[in-house]
C-alpha cells in the first residue's frame, strides 16, 4: 500500500530529518492531527503511544513521490529502528485515520508509534508533551 506518512517529530519540516530523508520526495505536506495517542519526550525525538480515548497528536501528512515510495519506506522503517515482527523495535508502524487540517478528511496513513514495551515505559516514567504539539516542547 502507498499510503502517506504522518510525522510529528524530527521528520516535521523545519526539523533535523526533514532535509536528510524528505526534502525533493514529497508531493505534499500538509498539517494534521492523530486522535486517540499521547506525545511523549524521547531522547531527542517523540513517541507517539496510542491511547484509546487519550489526547491528539498534531504533525504532517506527507505523501511521497510515487517513484521515491518503496525507497522512502525502507529508509524511514531503518531510521524508526522498526523491523516487522522484532521485539526490539522502538516504534511499530501502523496504519491509522489521520485528520486533514486543511479540509477535515480522514485520510488513512502510516504512522510509526512506539512500540509495546517503549509505550509501557513511557507510560508508566514518561513525560508528556502538552498538547501533543512537539515543537511546543519546553
Amino acid at each position: 500500500m502507498t499510503l502517506p506518512f504522518f510525522v510529528y517529530g524530527t521528520l516535521r519540516p523545519g526539523e533535523v530529518n526533514h532535509d536528510l530523508f524528505l526534502r525533493g520526495r514529497t508531493r505534499s505536506e500538509v498539517p494534521g492531527r492523530l486522535s486517540g495517542a499521547m506525545l511523549y519526550e524521547g531522547p531527542g525525538y517523540p513517541y507517539a503511544v496510542e491511547e484509546p480515548g487519550g489526547g491528539v497528536v498534531r504533525g504532517e501528512l506527507v505523501t511521497a513521490r510515487p517513484q521515491a515510495y518503496a525507497e522512502l519506506l525502507a529508509e524511514l522503517d531503518r531510521l524508526e529502528e522498526y523491523v516487522p515482527g522484532d521485539p526490539r523495535s522502538l516504534y511499530e508502524r501502523v496504519e491509522r485515520k489521520v485528520v486533514r487540517d486543511t479540509d477535515g478528511a480522514a485520510v488513512r496513513a502510516w504512522v510509526y508509534v512506539a512500540a509495546p514495551a517503549v509505550a509501557a515505559r513511557l507510560r508508566t516514567r514518561g513525560r508528556p508533551i502538552a498538547g501533543g504539539e512537539w515543537r511546543a516542547r519546553g
